[in-house]
């Protein structure tokens, strides 16, 4: 008993039916950075992997620099002629106000020192600059799971998920509540102009009715229990 990707693709859409107006946190995240983006931004791609959000926005970035720290992604990047450099979060070899966006698809969790990172952030950053974010809240009942059953995690995620266990990194849950990020966002200079919590009923879909429970626990869970939170912050 598995949940694939493709399987629990299938389930969001269901959920989308049930629940008129919702949108994945995914497809929020993309919303607004278009909503923000304008023609001739540089924008840089913190965690850029293989293909990252560049790959999903095509044409419409016309200044895009990928980073990530892992070579090999780097080099299998599905976009050749992406400008790119492997570099860590918490250290970026960027010159001061150079970027007019920045953006962190699915890093927030894995930081150890988020308050450097969002330093080194709005660093780099023009006034008046935005820093797009999606990441889990870590007071999601599957963020909680994954924290009580880190041990395990090894085992679990290839069964559960279908992933190998190189595809799973250390999480740590220090920029994952609405609490931390507004809090990093007054210590480092930003102002937040939207953060949105956003359910995602799909995470415990192993089965049809595991599935249902999971749209009743949506409906009824306060929203600060959400499985993902999305930002915009601006560069004061």
């Amino acid at each position: 008993m598995s949940l694939s990707l493709e399987k629990q693709n299938a389930y969001r859409q269901r959920y989308a039916q049930l629940t008129p107006g919702w949108q994945p946190a995914t497809e929020v995240y993309a919303f607004l950075i278009r909503q923000y983006l304008q023609m001739g931004m540089r924008v840089l791609d913190v965690g850029c992997g293989r293909g990252g959000v560049f790959e999903q926005l095509g044409t419409v970035v016309s200044c895009p620099i990928g980073l990530d720290p892992d070579w090999q992604s780097l080099a299998e990047h599905r976009l050749p002629d992406l400008p790119r450099f492997a570099a860590t979060a918490d250290h970026l070899p960027l010159e001061n106000g150079c970027l007019d966006m920045v953006l962190s698809s699915w890093v927030l969790e894995h930081l150890p020192d988020p308050e450097h990172t969002f330093q080194e952030t709005a660093r780099v950053l023009k006034a008046g600059g935005y820093f797009l974010f999606i990441t889990p809240n870590a007071t999601s009942p599957a963020a909680t799971l994954n924290r009580l059953l880190r041990p395990l995690q090894h085992r679990l995620v290839p069964k559960l998920y279908g992933r190998e266990e190189a595809d799973t990194f250390k999480v740590m849950y220090r920029a994952n509540t609405r609490r931390q990020l507004r809090r990093l966002a007054q210590n480092t200079g930003f102002e937040v102009v939207t953060l949105r919590s956003i359910q995602d009923p799909t995470y415990f879909a192993f089965h049809p009715v595991l599935f249902r429970l999971s749209v009743w626990w949506s409906r009824v869970a306060p929203l600060g229990m959400a499985e993902h939170l999305v930002g915009v912050y601006r560069k004061i």
